[in-house]
Parts: C-alpha cells; sequence; structure tokens
C-alpha cells in the first residue's frame, strides 16, 4: 500500500509539473523541448530523473540492447512518454504498455503538449502485465 501512495505522489507532481510546463511553453514546440524542461522540473522538486533510458529486448534467445528508449523515467518507477502530436492514438498507448511491460514498471504517463490544455494530453497507464 505505501507503494501505491508513493507512485500516486509522483503521478500527481509530474502531472503538475507537466501543466506547469504546458501553461508556460504553450503548445507547439518539439518533444524534446518538453522532455528537457519537464525533466528539469521534476529534478528541482527532488525527484531521480533518469532520460533517454535505453530499453532491450529479448526474442527467440536473441538479446537486442537498447532496442527502445524510454523519454524519462521518474524515480525509478514511472515511466514519461512525451508527446507533441495533435491527437494520441491507441498505438501510444500501446507504445508505453510495451515500456511498461519490458521494463517492469507498474504506471506510466502519456503526455501530449500540443493541445489547448494539458488535461486534454494526460493517459496515465497501469501496467497488469506479470512476468
Amino acid at each position: 500500500m505505501e507503494a501505491l501512495k508513493r507512485i500516486d505522489a509522483i503521478t500527481s507532481d509530474v502531472i503538475d509539473a507537466a501543466i506547469g510546463v504546458h501553461k508556460g511553453l504553450g503548445p507547439g514546440l518539439l518533444e524534446s523541448v518538453y522532455e528537457l524542461v519537464l525533466a528539469g522540473d521534476l529534478a528541482r522538486r527532488g525527484h531521480k530523473i533518469d532520460r533517454q533510458v535505453p530499453v532491450d529486448i529479448e526474442y527467440d534467445g536473441l538479446r537486442f540492447p537498447g532496442a527502445f528508449r524510454v523519454d524519462i523515467l521518474v524515480d525509478d518507477c514511472v515511466i514519461l512518454e512525451i508527446k507533441a502530436i495533435e491527437a494520441l492514438g491507441p498505438v501510444h498507448a500501446k507504445q508505453l504498455l510495451t515500456y511498461l511491460r519490458l521494463m517492469n514498471q507498474p504506471v506510466g504517463l502519456l503526455l501530449n503538449f500540443s493541445g489547448e490544455t494539458m488535461k486534454e494530453g494526460i493517459r496515465r497507464m497501469v501496467n497488469n502485465y506479470s512476468s
């Protein structure tokens, strides 16, 4: 139960920071800019931030190091996938769910900074996969 409270507190902080970044910068910038500024804001709030984290995959006895990259990993337990696109689609949710499964992480946030407001661009995803 304590881990869930911690994750909820982290995701709440991330959402607050994302809304602040969106209000400050507005829509229309590159994903890399939002990633950089959001990571800086979260680090300033005291979170451990890892950017562009390599994700390995294994298939049929073969290992492929760094096949994917997660935009931001917060406090070793919440994955952030940053987007700056017109609309989120099912493929973006599947992408984040894949990262959650491959990294065995519990929760991720899909954050799209291109909307008029940040609220419409936030999706929380939970990993129900058990290995």
